[in-house]
């Protein structure tokens, strides 16, 4: 579960499983002060995506760096960061059509791209998913259909 979503975030195998192992450290560093509000499942979903979300911003400054450091363009950066996608469950012909999803769903915004990726690839029900993220069932409602109206409009604007 934990492997998994990171993986979804990072789009890489190896920071997926630091991004994993990290989780690990964290619960158990963590599990002394476990209140027991939500279920552990949930915990650890909130736990998985926060260290996801740092990675991730960490990666930007990182890039933004490399971007003052050699004045490469926006688009020559995300056309590097593409070339990292290594994920294991797919087939080498879908891996390009997947790249190009995954682009896409990384441009969403923060909280559209947790509430999505939480449907999709984790099967959360609506409820599950506000626990998680600390949202009402209708405040997810809302998210998913605004990121999945994004996603429609990033798709006809990337292939127009």
């Amino acid at each position: 579960m934990v492997y998994n979503l990171c993986l979804n975030y990072l789009h890489s195998r190896e920071d997926a499983q630091e991004a994993t192992q990290d989780v690990f450290v964290k619960v158990h560093e963590r599990l002394a002060g476990f209140k027991g509000d939500a279920s552990v499942t949930t915990w650890i979903y909130r736990i998985t995506i926060n260290t996801c979300l740092d990675r991730l911003k960490a990666r930007k400054r990182k890039k933004r760096s490399l971007l003052n450091l050699f004045s490469l363009s926006d688009e020559q950066v995300e056309r590097s960061a593409s070339m990292v996608f290594d994920h294991p469950g797919v087939a080498a012909e879908d891996r390009e059509a997947l790249e190009r999803l995954f682009t896409l769903i990384d441009k969403l915004p923060e909280q559209q791209k947790t509430a999505l990726l939480l449907k999709t690839t984790e099967d959360l029900s609506m409820n599950a998913i506000a626990e998680v993220m600390g949202l009402t069932p209708k405040a997810v409602e809302s998210l998913l259909s605004r990121g999945r109206a994004n996603l429609r409009q990033y798709k006809r604007t990337s292939e127009g």
